[in-house]
């Protein structure tokens, strides 16, 4: 059968590589091979591969960073099959770092050099270079698919599925030339990432606009757990200041205030090893509460040779910025990194349309609940991958169940005519001074679609929401014209305004703070709220016109 495997992080690539053993693959990635978030993970992968470490414990750790949201049954599965996918990453030759350290060798059972970080009981996340795992595993992987028989087309911008008789058969592209094109195929594997570009402030690349999901969503397929958008506590505070991995404050670094006191021991038992959620929301009241001064990251306290040893991208990168954080602490504040929800799916990646499988950050399998456990985000790359990639071609179990007591909401949004154009004409709505009190202004030349959207993102459904503000989030974002994917700028917007729609959605239907879900009126979790919240869209539009779809139907639990 021939598969089309759409990104190539370390979900797209592993499932490339397996897939190309048995079945004809092509794989269709927007930028270079390496240009998707994997390269960017500094921090490793959470594996229990110590003789004091077991797939248990990485279960409960991973439960509690969940708040009380993650499947059970794909929970087992990341910690149980994950050391077999981390031997494999070994076997293909991913040079993890190594310790001679004789503490470390004793207690692991093994030389491989371990972190630990937020929310984490056990020394157990592997690294390589220091603080460019990521980099490492996309190399290797890399260079593994260019020794398989697989077509690559890089530059290559996903616009939609093609379905057919509620089947999915192939995928329409533009292609390097921004031409359009017509891929047919026997599945289609998305491994397309996540949608970081839904804000003003990401660790994202650029190329994470949410392409997947969104096309996806528009093709009838269900999605879940929108609400669910981990902010990283630490990005560096400078213009174009970018992710300052949480394996530094695993290291011993602490988080101060502009008095230099260390915050976080008042907020958590476990300060600044505290889930995301809390410290991102640590970081931001503090801040606010300091009049908009960074809180800052100080690492002075660690030996400045074992700093720059472990980290030295990071060392690097501070030193750009104007810091020798050998010596100064650093301004840091929390920016949107990782989507828990996305595409619905098994544990065989899935979905509930026929043909169509979803890996990686675009999928949901329900493994991250409603906050990711550091540094789960590689291995639930390379684990579900594998078992989507062995799942091509074999028959379908039924259709997809939703997970626990997950709600299935049929979902109808504004149908606004997608309009093609020669030139991007201006379309924005300035906030006003008093940010979520502004109403609708009128459009202004000097702001893109894409601007005014991530600002409506980022001050109504960010890190802090609340009712009036979701709902003039939904009232912005439904004013926007989406525009017609005639080039990958529009695409991609397209894409994010997809997105954020149904993802202000979600927001405004959980009345009740969980993970990274945190509601300022509804400060309390809901212990008879679902854990999870599924969307399928009531009349799934083509890129012009409504058509009606029995979705609905398919996929009720």
């Amino acid at each position: 059968m021939h598969v089309v495997v759409v990104g190539s992080g370390i979900a797209g690539l592993t499932a490339a590589v397996r897939a190309s053993t048995t079945h004809d693959v092509t794989l269709v990635t927007k930028g270079a091979l390496a240009d998707g978030a994997t390269a960017y993970a500094q921090g490793g992968i959470a594996v229990a591969l110590g003789a004091d470490d077991s797939a248990v414990l990485h279960q409960q750790d991973t439960h509690v960073a969940a708040a009380g949201s993650a499947d059970a049954r794909a929970v087992d599965v990341l910690c149980t099959d994950g050391p077999a996918r981390v031997r494999d990453l070994l076997a293909l030759g991913v040079p993890f770092d190594r310790t001679t350290d004789p503490d470390a060798l004793d207690r692991h059972g093994d030389d491989l050099a371990r972190g630990r970080e937020a929310a984490h009981g056990r020394w157990r996340v592997l690294h390589a270079d220091g603080d460019a795992t990521g980099a490492a595993v996309e190399r290797t992987l890399v260079a593994a698919l260019h020794r398989r028989h697989v077509t690559i087309l890089e530059r290559t911008c996903l616009t939609d599925l093609v379905v057919r008789d509620g089947q999915v058969v192939g995928v329409d592209v533009l292609d390097l030339l921004g031409e359009p094109r017509r891929i047919t195929a026997d599945a289609v594997l998305l491994a397309s990432g996540g949608a970081g570009h839904l804000y003003r402030e990401t660790t994202n690349p650029l190329v994470a606009t949410g392409d997947g999901a969104a096309a996806a969503w528009r093709a009838g397929a269900v999605l879940a757990d929108l609400e669910f958008v981990q902010f990283h506590p630490t990005r560096l505070a400078v213009p174009g200041g970018g992710l300052v991995s949480e394996a530094v404050r695993g290291e011993g670094a602490v988080l101060r205030d502009a008095r230099g006191h260390r915050f976080m021991t008042d907020r958590h038992p476990d300060a600044e090893l505290a889930p995301r959620d809390v410290v991102a929301r640590g970081i931001a009241a503090t801040a606010r509460d300091q009049g908009g001064a960074p809180v800052v990251l100080d690492a002075t306290g660690l030996d400045p040779a074992f700093l720059v040893a472990r980290f030295p991208g990071l060392t690097r990168a501070t030193l750009a910025a104007g810091y020798d954080w050998t010596r100064q602490a650093v301004p840091v504040a929390p920016a949107a990194h990782y989507a828990m929800g996305g595409v619905a799916t098994d544990t065989e990646g899935r979905t509930s349309l026929p043909g169509l499988l979803a890996v990686g950050e675009v999928a949901c399998t329900g493994v991250h609940g409603a906050n990711r456990l550091a540094s789960n985000s590689l291995l639930e790359g390379l684990v579900f991958a594998v078992r989507a990639a062995d799942a091509l071609g074999t028959p379908r179990p039924g259709r997809l169940r939703l997970r626990g007591d997950a709600t299935l909401v049929p979902t109808v949004v504004p149908a606004v005519a997608a309009v093609g154009r020669a030139s991007r004409p201006a379309v924005t709505e300035r906030p006003s001074a008093g940010g979520r009190q502004g109403g609708p202004q009128h459009p202004a030349d000097d702001a893109s679609l894409r601007h005014v959207l991530q600002s409506v993102m980022t001050d109504r459904v960010g890190l802090l929401r609340d009712a009036d503000g979701l709902a003039g989030a939904r009232r912005l974002l439904d004013a926007l014209p989406s525009p017609a994917p005639t080039t990958v700028r529009d695409a991609e917007d397209r894409a994010l305004l997809d997105l954020a729609r149904v993802t202000a959605l979600a927001a405004a239907a959980r009345t009740e703070s969980r993970g990274a879900h945190a509601r300022t009126d509804h400060p309390d979790t809901d212990p008879t709220a679902p854990p999870s919240t599924a969307w399928v869209l009531a009349r799934p539009a083509d890129p012009v016109r409504p058509r009606p779809t029995a979705a609905l139907q398919e996929t009720r639990a």
